[in-house]
């Protein structure tokens, strides 16, 4: 019996919580792409967390600085951590794929190496609902993948771990079907690949959330 890639996600990021990152743990390049996204953004403005694990440290970068931060997270340990390291946002634990939000509510989504937890065949429906959550001209800055590619590892912190990514091209294209305009990608390295960067913003055309 094949196991459910969500639950292999889900329970994966449940033990591996607090080897994966600490409380005090700070990613430089997070502060590097947050503050080019914030200078976009109003005073006060509504951002929206995908995949926020346990809120360090996107969240808590995003609210120290006044931003109304909203996370969510399908791991019930990283939302309990999160609520406890970042008390000034609010955190819902859900799956982001069935996560139901009103439409044109945040001015940015931000999904730092998240959508790549996703099956790639949910993907694309996934990103036009995001885009219906998005004020118009509002921001998605996202990490997805660079090359296709769908597998788990077996040991990854010490437990089995699921991804699933298209290419670069075919996310700049379903960016675009979304009604998201991609203002620049960057090749994120790692190990021997990487990632793609997306900042892309929402048009005027008409988002149609599947």
């Amino acid at each position: 019996m094949m196991t459910d890639p969500k639950e292999t996600v889900r329970q994966g990021y449940d033990l591996i919580s607090n080897a994966y990152r600490g409380d005090l743990d700070d990613a430089e390049e997070y502060g590097e792409w947050l503050t080019e996204l914030s200078a976009l953004l109003p005073q006060g403005g509504r951002v929206l967390d995908l995949g926020c694990g346990n809120g360090v440290p996107s969240a808590r970068w995003l609210a120290d600085r006044g931003f109304a931060v909203t996370g969510v997270d399908f791991s019930e340990v990283q939302i309990e951590r999160a609520c406890r390291l970042v008390p000034s946002a609010g955190f819902l634990c859900a799956d982001m794929t069935s996560l139901d939000m009103p439409q044109a509510s945040f001015d940015a989504v931000i999904a730092f190496y998240s959508l790549i937890h996703v099956p790639v065949e949910e993907q694309a429906s996934l990103l036009a609902r995001v885009a219906s959550w998005l004020a118009e001209g509002g921001y998605l800055l996202a990490i997805v993948g660079h090359t296709a590619g769908t597998g788990t590892e077996d040991d990854w912190f010490g437990e089995p771990m699921y991804w699933s990514h298209a290419d670069r091209d075919t996310y700049l294209r379903w960016f675009e079907e979304a009604g998201l305009t991609a203002l620049w990608d960057r090749f994120v390295p790692e190990d021997e690949g990487g990632h793609t960067l997306i900042l892309a913003q929402r048009s005027s055309k008409r988002v149609r959330p599947s």
